[in-house]
């Protein structure tokens, strides 16, 4: 007889079932509360019990209360940070995921995970304009992608300057990239050059400037550049600073954890073409192609250099790696910080197969159709006032003359009547209202609702 821990339960199956169905099938998505609706101290306290509680009785606690205290975030008004709106297949093919038994760390134990995967993989690295042979791994999410990536590009450049020490490496990069480039760098032992930039794009005339300004522009290995910066959707000088990385040998690292996504978008081509100069390159597919938390593709432009410095090494994991370079099978293990993995990759990889590239064209390039109509409508209205052009799908704007008080009162408010999830920002020291767009399903009337609700 199965342990209690492993027994099947029919009934219960089918009660998850018609929940996630019920789930799948709202329309529309209703937002919810998130902390807006507080979870009461009563309703998980002593629940952990000796003899545990008839699961159905938990499901309807989740649903009844939990839940409820959860912003969805496949709402087509979830319109804060950078929204994720996961596909049903993916949500749907995610649930088999789960069911499966799958541990996505190696060849040996996956490879029907890994090969599929990597078809995903060499799909974007197609997209992205790498060479042939580029690839990598899904790991958790842009700050994993970023860590891994710069982890690489740290002990390169240490590899290629022997005469500096350790320490000495480091990265060139602006203030306004992503909180987690800054954070990868402090855990990695590297410091920053800042790179001033213009309007807060950083150019390769800024990256000159700066390494010139420098008493030690030697010990400068690499530069990050961001395409669609996380306040803003600003993308950086990608062609120039990429092409003078690549004569300069320094390793080139892009963060697209959103704005990567234009990949996929046939009127962003010309911006994004720097993307082809990059020797590692980031985009989460859980931000704006559509698939579940958590996933990010992680592309090395050389596998093998990144495997080098990232495999792990112990007597139990010799069968993974075989004796030869020839004998490597793909282990994603080996691409970053991580060694047991979900398999992240198959939602994102069974989405874009079913659905096909042409629905992902349409669909990114629907969330910056929606910035520019929200731009118009804002330039029409005497009380509101753009604060920069939209950079990819994100606006940017004020109301004039409020408080952030004023700010924070009003996206409680749009919540409070399930009309959108808004957050304020802050842009140069000033708190002003921000709308990122992503789920094409976002409608014109959602937002005439959010901005007439600043006219009082």
């Amino acid at each position: 007889m199965a342990h209690k821990l492993f027994t099947y339960d029919d009934k219960f199956t089918q009660a998850i079932f018609a929940y996630c169905a019920e789930r799948l099938a709202m329309n529309p998505i209703p937002l919810d509360y998130g902390s807006l609706h507080p979870v009461p101290d009563s309703a998980l306290k002593g629940l952990i019990t000796d003899q545990g509680h008839a699961p159905e009785e938990i499901l309807n606690l989740f649903r009844d209360q939990l839940a409820p205290s959860v912003v969805s975030i496949d709402s087509p008004g979830f319109l804060a940070f950078i929204p994720n709106a996961p596909t049903k297949n993916s949500l749907l093919f995610d649930m088999v995921v789960a069911c499966s038994g799958l541990n996505g760390t190696s060849w040996l134990e996956a490879e029907g995970v890994v090969v599929a995967e990597n078809q995903a993989l060499e799909f974007l690295v197609e997209r992205v304009g790498l060479p042939a042979g580029s690839g990598g791994a899904f790991v958790s999410g842009g700050s994993i992608g970023n860590l891994s990536s710069l982890t690489v590009g740290r002990d390169v450049g240490r590899a290629r300057h022997p005469e500096l020490k350790p320490w000495e490496v480091r990265f060139a990069i602006s203030a306004d990239a992503h909180s987690s480039i800054g954070k990868a760098l402090h855990v990695l032992g590297v410091n920053p050059l800042y790179v001033e930039t213009d309007d807060h794009r950083m150019t390769v005339e800024n990256l000159k400037a700066a390494l010139a300004a420098d008493p030690h522009p030697e010990s400068v290995v690499g530069v990050v550049a961001t395409c669609g910066t996380t306040n803003a959707g600003i993308i950086d000088d990608l062609e120039g600073i990429g092409a003078y990385a690549r004569a300069n040998n320094l390793w080139f690292h892009v963060d697209g954890a959103y704005g990567g996504a234009t990949i996929f978008a046939p009127s962003m081509q010309e911006e994004i073409k720097g993307l082809r100069h990059a020797d590692s390159f980031i985009v989460d597919p859980h931000k704006w192609l559509f698939a579940p938390l958590d996933c990010c593709a992680l592309l090395y432009r050389d596998p093998t250099t990144a495997r080098k410095f990232l495999a792990q090494q112990a007597g139990y994991l010799d069968i993974l790696h075989g004796d030869e370079e020839e004998d490597y099978k793909w282990n994603p293990s080996d691409f970053g910080i991580h060694l047991s993995r979900r398999a992240r990759g198959l939602p994102f990889w069974f989405s874009l197969v079913t659905n096909g590239v042409a629905a992902y064209e349409s669909a990114v390039e629907a969330g910056l159709d929606l910035a520019k109509m929200a731009v118009k409508k804002i330039n029409s209205l005497d009380f509101l006032e753009l604060v920069r052009p939209e950079g990819l799908s994100i606006v940017l704007f004020r109301r004039k003359g409020w408080t952030d008080a004023q700010y924070n009162q009003w996206s409680r408010q749009l919540l409070e009547n399930q009309i959108a999830f808004v957050t304020p920002t802050k842009w140069e020291g000033e708190t002003v209202a921000r709308l990122a767009f992503l789920h094409p399903d976002t409608s014109e009337e959602m937002v005439d609702a959010i901005l007439s609700s600043m006219a009082d």
